[in-house]
């Protein structure tokens, strides 16, 4: 399974379900008294879950560092092996998660094993991501970067419109799958996340992160070292315009809220 840092959490995760919460409707959180969150991470959706449920959320996540964000009651486990009975809550969550595993369906297969009456999965289509931005070129750059990293990932980060087929595999009744976009703006006043991921792209370093899955896809060294060149380059042209104060950024990602009943 694909980790992540508690920065990089929160960061990717700026904005999620700050607005409608309407594609949540039919996890029927009113009516719940017993939500496991799995591979909740810092807890970004657990905190969303508390808000709309009456009853007892758990997280549950395999890092014990990503936990320690997270307000009890929290427990530490694989989603592959949950240590729980079956049936032992109404509803089963994930959010972002299947698209890092290798194996999404067996994680799905214990979700189903342990509700008693329902399974949701938030998932992203990471193929599907549109960024809008005030620096020429931005969006296009943006998008072979991504391709480019995509094709090198070895879990499916774009199966957020496809997971119904997950959960019929697991033998759940798909009630059905709602879009939700994740939209994080930046603009003035800059905060320190903008700030330093305006250096990140400017130094190179946002694109040597992804180095390795660039280059486990079609993509030559001279491929790599191309893009990398590119992104410096755009880089250079947002810190100049957030010096001027007239750098803008819209990146969308779509969400699927698919949800199916034992």
């Amino acid at each position: 399974m694909r980790q992540f840092s508690a920065d990089y959490l929160e960061t990717t995760r700026q904005g999620m379900w700050e607005g409608s919460r309407e594609a949540l409707t039919d996890l029927d959180l009113a009516e719940r008294e017993s939500v496991l969150d799995v591979g909740c991470g810092t807890g970004v959706l657990t905190r969303v879950l508390r808000d709309e449920c009456p009853g007892k959320v758990v997280g549950l996540d395999a890092d014990p560092a990503l936990l320690e964000a997270v307000d009890p009651p929290v427990v530490r486990g694989d989603a592959t092996r949950l240590p729980f009975r079956d049936d032992s809550f109404d509803l089963v969550v994930c959010q972002a998660l299947l698209i890092n595993l290798p194996d999404p369906g067996v994680a799905v297969r214990e979700f189903a094993r342990v509700a008693a009456d329902a399974v949701a999965v938030v998932e992203p289509d990471n193929s599907a991501v549109t960024v809008e931005s005030t620096v020429d070129g931005e969006p296009a750059l943006a998008r072979q970067a991504r391709e480019r990293y995509l094709d090198g990932v070895e879990t499916d980060v774009a199966l957020g419109a496809s997971a119904a087929g997950l959960l019929d595999d697991a033998g759940l009744d798909v009630v059905s799958t709602r879009r939700y976009d994740q939209v994080r703006r930046t603009g003035p006043p800059y905060s320190r996340a903008a700030i330093e991921a305006a250096r990140r792209k400017a130094t190179g370093e946002a694109i040597a992160d992804d180095r390795a899955e660039i280059l486990a896809g079609d993509a030559s060294e001279a491929d790599y070292d191309a893009l990398r060149r590119k992104w410096r380059s755009l880089g250079r042209d947002v810190v100049e315009q957030m010096r001027e104060e007239a750098y803008e950024r819209t990146e969308t990602v779509p969400f699927f809220v698919t949800v199916g009943r034992v």
